[in-house]
């Protein structure tokens, strides 16, 4: 997969419609409709902006999907994806750990959201440089917090 600038640069993408959508991932919202409009035309491009989680319409794109499920049909992708995963407005460890040092210590963190590989290195890294009980949920588990 290129990356959009460079299919810029070779003329690979040539006046496709531009579209900014909030809806994270490709899971709902309006972007689904533009999504099942442009994805079968060779003409048009789709920019997946930031992280893609597993699991997700966006993933699968990035991963290079042939097809789409979404409102009962499958659509085909014949669109090109451009993959910019650098713009993420996530935060990396390190800026989490320094944002949580000024913090007084809780008595547990729950870290609830990311990739599981993710969130246990995140947990660690927690536990070893703040010294605090990190925890990542098991699904669908619950904790009572008071």
């Amino acid at each position: 997969m290129r990356s959009l600038q460079e299919s810029i640069d070779l003329g690979h993408v040539s006046g496709p419609s531009v579209i900014v959508s909030a809806s994270g991932m490709a899971t709902g919202g309006r972007v689904l409709h533009h999504l099942r409009r442009l994805l079968p035309d060779a003409r048009n491009a789709v920019v997946v902006v930031g992280f893609a989680a597993q699991g997700t319409r966006a993933r699968d794109l990035v991963d290079g999907a042939k097809v789409l499920k979404m409102f009962g049909e499958y659509v085909p992708v014949r669109a090109q994806v451009a993959d910019v995963p650098h713009f993420s407005a996530h935060a990396d460890a390190t800026q989490i750990v320094d944002w949580l040092r000024d913090a007084p210590a809780p008595q547990a963190t729950y870290l609830v959201h990311g990739e599981p590989a993710a969130a246990e290195a995140l947990r660690d890294r927690i536990a070893r440089t703040l010294g605090w009980t990190a925890v990542v949920p098991r699904s669908g588990e619950r904790v009572l917090v008071r």
